[in-house]
């Protein structure tokens, strides 16, 4: 169904470049109010224009007021005044902490504090300040409203249980140039009507909507901006270290006041598009140590989320300090009809399979045979110590903030994450024997269907893998994604910004399975995104690379669904004595 305007939409984005002018290699700050819908829509082909003309973008959607935004004029105030030659207590302490992470980062991180070369502030009827922008939103037309916003409803109750205390933020995704996006552009104009939906549903319990220029690799500069917050909110999450950076830096903190960005929103709901965020210097080249030291991080990300499967959560006594559940760029009808379901019912098959798995010690997967290849493996579940890798489910965890088996099991708090839509049994397999045909989606810097006819065929060793065939683009993006995490897995190992037994946990890990699992939403079908994909009932995904538990973690984590139906699966469980216990028949579930 076509509901969008794309000729309005790039007469919107024409209009808006021929103001905006020669911008190339410019950071735009862009800030609204979440009740500006005219503002937000807008949003559209003004990013898709400034991304044409080579600017990036960083866009700040509040709730009437900011603690951020007033943190981040003050910085850029200080370092304008550090670049006039003013001195003063603030300057000299910026100078001081631009200087101490310039060095350990070779001076690529210092630019970070520069101010945004344009701001554009919403008004009544148009966007002002470095340049009058008249909003446009001809193109738009509303659909299916209301059911998103009893989705967004449904969301936020059974998947995130959430209170009328707590705050929730969204993170939402741009227009890119046509040739960046990857997917159908009527999916990222979805996604900011679904993104916006999410946003009304809850509207007094959001602290702010957020987006900023996506990056086509992981080695790429990040967009300023959201580098600055995150920098800035690390060190002041580590700002009592006993360390000579974090020292400078509490100074620069407390003469600046950055401790007012003190709220984290206690549950985050993400959409994602093509692309990376780009490196985290500061992370990647100093990282953010536990307060005892014993550990550090990478990014603030993961200290506010502390997931079970980072290394660094055991380490850490700090509490997790928000949930998280993304999706990606879908249509809207995708997303109302495999999120709008009840979710606690869907777990019931989840548990059924988590059930089963527990008596057995590995879980057998045999498929008829494509000429040469045939997916037949053997999943270990157990390992020659006798420690028992557990199947998981991943529909409700978002329902608590600490992952209550985590703490039973481990006695460690951990966060807790989801995918939107849910519906699957997972683990991370003790090894994986065998070969699989990967003929549906795989995930790289984004989703790729994948051709029956020029499938993924997967040879599993164990604890490695030989990839033997594929489509060469595909082939071509995996070997560049791992290269890219190896490169800075090396990089940290030489800058020491992790602990030496962190990294090598991520090494020995690097080309190992990290995860087997087997789908079960009931209302999922095929498209072309890996996170729906991976729900479908009656399907499986296996990936390569990071695990779900602790000591499995490296860098990547790369799905590749496989097509259970058509392969005829059969996939069941054997105990200890031989007794195999069936999860599908045929391609089908039997339970």
């Amino acid at each position: 169904m076509k509901r969008y305007g794309l000729k309005k939409l790039d007469e919107a984005a024409n209009k808006y470049k021929q103001t905006l002018g020669n911008i190339k290699g410019k950071t735009a700050l862009i800030v609204l109010d979440i009740s500006q819908k005219q503002a937000f829509y807008s949003l559209a082909p003004l990013s898709k224009a400034i991304h044409e003309l080579g600017g990036e973008i960083n866009v700040q959607a509040i709730n009437k007021k900011s603690e951020s935004l007033p943190v981040l004029e003050d910085v850029w105030k200080c370092c304008s005044e550090l670049n006039k030659g003013i001195k003063n207590n603030k300057t000299k302490a910026l100078n001081d902490f631009i200087s101490i992470i310039n060095k350990k980062c070779e001076g690529k991180i210092g630019s970070i504090f520069k101010e945004p070369e344009i701001r554009l502030y919403a008004k009544k009827n148009s966007f002002e300040g470095s340049f009058s922008l008249p909003y446009k939103t001809g193109w738009m037309t509303e659909y299916r409203r209301n059911e998103l916003i009893t989705t967004a409803k449904v969301i936020f109750s059974q998947v995130y249980d959430l209170k009328n205390s707590e705050k929730v933020s969204i993170g939402f995704d741009l227009l890119r140039k046509k040739e960046d996006l990857g997917l159908p552009i009527e999916d990222y104009l979805d996604s900011f009507q679904i993104s916006y939906a999410m946003m009304e549903s809850i509207k007094s319990q959001i602290t702010g909507m957020g987006a900023s220029t996506s990056k086509s690799s992981q080695m790429d500069t990040p967009e300023r901006i959201s580098d600055l917050k995150s920098t800035l909110l690390g060190c002041e999450l580590c700002r009592n270290v006993d360390e000579p950076i974090f020292k400078v830096y509490k100074k620069l903190s407390d003469l600046l006041k950055i401790s007012r960005m003190k709220t984290i929103a206690s549950a985050v709901f993400a959409i994602h598009g093509k692309g990376y965020a780009g490196r985290h210097y500061f992370g990647e080249c100093i990282g953010y140590p536990s307060e005892d030291k014993k550990t550090r991080w990478l990014s603030p990300g993961q200290m506010i989320y502390k997931l079970d499967y980072y290394p660094q959560t055991a380490l850490d006594p700090r509490d997790p300090k928000a949930r998280i559940g993304f999706t990606e760029t879908l249509p809207i009808d995708i997303f109302i009809k495999t999120s709008n379901i009840d979710w606690i019912k869907m777990k019931k098959r989840d548990d059924k399979i988590i059930n089963i798995t527990h008596k057995c010690k590995i879980i057998r997967v045999i498929g008829k045979k494509f000429g040469n290849y045939q997916t037949n493996i053997e999943v270990g579940l157990v390992s020659k110590e006798g420690k028992r890798r557990i199947f998981r489910g991943s529909d409700v965890e978002t329902r608590y903030l600490i992952n209550p088996w985590y703490l039973k099991e481990k006695g460690i708090k951990a966060g807790t994450m989801a995918n939107i839509p849910g519906g699957e049994a997972f683990v991370t397999p003790e090894y994986i024997k065998g070969q699989f045909i990967g003929d549906v989606v795989i995930s790289l810097d984004q989703s790729y269907t994948l051709n029956r006819k020029d499938p993924m065929i997967v040879n599993c060793l164990g604890n490695n893998y030989k990839v033997l065939k594929g489509p060469k683009k595909i082939l071509a993006k995996f070997a560049q994604k791992k290269k890219e995490a190896w490169d800075k897995l090396i990089n940290q190992e030489k800058k020491k910004s992790l602990p030496k037994q962190i990294i090598e946990v991520n090494k020995i890990n690097f080309t190992n399975i990290g995860e087997f699992a087997i789908n079960t939403n009931p209302k999922a079908e095929l498209c072309n995104y890996l996170i729906v994909n991976e729900k479908i009932a009656n399907m499986i995904h296996i990936a390569l690379g990071s695990g779900f538990e602790a000591d499995r973690a490296t860098y990547y984590h790369t799905d590749i669904v496989i097509d259970s139906p058509r392969q005829e699966l059969d996939i069941y469980g054997v105990d200890e004595n031989g007794k195999k216990y069936w999860i599908h028949k045929k391609g089908k579930f039997i339970i």
